[in-house]
């Protein structure tokens, strides 16, 4: 069985992003797609949920499996295709908008067509929600739409790791499967190489692995895991002194705990504790 939805390009809009068709096609032997450049003007992502299937890029061949997507700028030529023999399941999407293109490119996607889903399901699920709200009201309502459009992008973005290289790959995975772990840690003393440790790497080549995989730097990133840790203390701990909620959540000086608090959320502890309480 195969879906779509086709919608139309609307050129004035106030959204980031919005789709111009969506679908899935099941056991999709007959899919085969060429494009010249220039062709088309919008962006896509396809992926595969199950079965084979083939792109072609500069005249070479990649097969594509289970959890492989492919990423295709506007006015890119495009050649892709189904395995006769085993037939690939595969969904996709065809989006736009105005500032995607310096979105996508500074944070690393303009630089590879072919991607690995380690968590699949996710993305499955994020695009199956906008399918079904295409389908059920076409561009009927455009604020939910580009919504769940962006939330399928922000899930790609997120989650996708370039298959340029099977080292490559897997160092990325360890990264990410680190950042749970450095979450839940955030409040211990930071200490960096323990972290380079555990990825099997040198703290320099670390924080480069890092910052490609998270676009920040890792003390950026348990900066953000403080704060968070913080903001659930300032609400659910309501005895706690804000010197208190500081040391619990790394900063034994409570000054530098304001300071920062003050800097990332535009407001001291206190006020913040009494504008949700």
């Amino acid at each position: 069985m195969n879906r779509q939805a086709l919608l139309p390009t609307i050129k004035k809009h106030e959204y980031m992003i919005l789709p111009e068709s969506v679908g899935w096609y099941g056991l999709a032997a007959e899919h085969d797609v060429y494009r010249e450049a220039d062709s088309l003007d919008n962006f896509s992502i396809h992926f595969v949920l199950s079965g084979t299937g083939f792109v072609e890029i500069d005249g070479k061949q990649y097969a594509l499996e289970k959890g492989d997507a492919f990423l295709y700028y506007p006015q890119q030529e495009q050649r892709y295709y189904s395995s006769t023999e085993d037939p690939w399941s595969i969904r996709w999407i065809h989006f736009y908008g105005s500032t995607l293109h310096t979105f996508l490119s500074e944070i690393g996607f303009g630089r590879f067509t072919l991607w690995r889903l380690p968590h699949l399901a996710k993305l499955e699920n994020t695009h199956e929600q906008l399918l079904q709200e295409a389908e059920q009201n076409s561009f009927l309502q455009l604020t939910q739409l580009s919504t769940l459009t962006y939330s399928f992008l922000s899930t790609f973005t997120t989650i996708a790791v370039p298959r340029e290289s099977n080292s490559k790959q897997e160092l990325d995975l360890r990264i990410q499967s680190l950042l749970p772990k450095m979450k839940v840690k955030a409040p211990d003393p930071f200490d960096l190489e323990y972290w380079a440790k555990e990825t099997g790497v040198s703290t320099y080549y670390f924080c480069r692995l890092f910052k490609r995989v998270t676009q920040m730097t890792p003390m950026a990133f348990i900066t953000l895991c403080r704060l968070q840790w913080s903001k659930q203390l300032l609400l659910e701990e309501k005895n706690l002194t804000i010197r208190d909620i500081a040391e619990k959540s790394g900063y034994p000086n409570p000054s530098y705990f304001n300071k920062l608090f003050l800097e990332n959320e535009r407001m001291t502890p206190t006020k913040y504790r009494q504008m949700y309480l």
